[in-house]
């Protein structure tokens, strides 16, 4: 695993750039990155340590990471795009200023497209919530996802998991459950449509729980204003576009779906040009 020197500091991005930190983060595990290959969990591992602000553009984190080329971690940060990792972004500076920046959003749980949308509509807080005062009702809601969990063998024997799994598990469950889940259709739910034969029922419990997590309950309408729009660019080129045109964070070429007219060809070299046009004007 490639890890950068721990004494030096990073490099830091020109002031609005760089690093965003998702909100609503679960916190830092071990595992977090397990369900990625080796060379996209060890990038991520690093780029989850930076701190908010750090450049994490593909020549710094070559730089940084010496045993990975500028071509590997370019392809590295495509696929974490795609595991709903990170988001490249336009947004405005803030403070009253009409400056637009280039940002990209990390979030070391991954995220569905949905989830992304949402966000860039302003729909998802940018400050993690506060855990509730009392202890005891967070308390009770992680044995209530430990029990859900251990039902899953008695639902279907091919999802029995061990102690050790379902403890590891229980943070994913609880979201489940604090959505508005019922236990007895959270183990439906999870033994829908399972194959023949599952080899690691921890694993496979686990990418259930993140692929199919129930969208959050509607948020009551809140007084406070409306956060800053947000563009997302395709994380591979920077072509900006519409979420539901970025699926994974990637535009239909960079995803190798080369359109057959030329209408979007042109709209990807202008805004190329745009985005020189743009890095010029930083430059100066």
């Amino acid at each position: 695993m490639a890890v950068a020197n721990p004494t030096a500091a990073p490099p830091m991005a020109a002031p609005g750039y760089g690093k965003r930190s998702a909100p609503g983060e679960a916190p830092r595990r071990r595992d977090d990155f397990t369900h990625l290959p080796a060379r996209e969990a060890s990038i991520a591992t690093h780029i989850d340590r930076l701190p908010d602000g750090a450049a994490i553009d593909t020549k710094t984190l070559a730089k940084e990471l010496p045993p990975y080329g500028q071509q590997a971690i370019r392809t590295a940060l495509n696929a974490l795009s795609a595991a709903g990792h990170l988001r490249r972004v336009r947004e405005p500076v803030g403070d009253g200023r009409t400056q637009w920046v280039f940002r990209t959003y990390f979030s070391r749980t991954a995220r569905s497209d949905a989830w992304w949308s949402r966000f860039l509509a302003g729909d998802v807080p940018e400050v993690e919530p506060q855990a509730p005062t009392p202890k005891a009702q967070p308390q009770a809601d992680r044995t209530d996802a430990y029990e859900a969990l251990a039902a899953l063998g008695r639902t279907d024997a091919r999802l029995t998991l061990s102690a050790a799994e379902c403890k590891a598990l229980e943070p994913l469950a609880a979201e489940w459950l604090a959505r508005g889940m019922r236990p007895a259709d959270f183990a439906t739910t999870l033994t829908a449509g399972l194959p023949d034969v599952i080899h690691s029922p921890g694993a496979f419990t686990r990418k259930r729980l993140v692929g199919k997590l129930p969208p959050e309950p509607p948020r009551t309408p809140s007084a406070e204003p409306t956060p800053p729009s947000r563009i997302m660019e395709c994380t591979d080129c920077g072509i900006a576009g519409r979420p539901e045109a970025l699926p994974g964070g990637l535009c239909r070429i960079c995803r190798g779906q080369v359109p057959n007219d030329p209408a979007p060809a042109a709209d990807w070299i202008h805004s190329q040009v745009d985005r020189l046009r743009a890095a010029a004007r930083q430059a100066r």
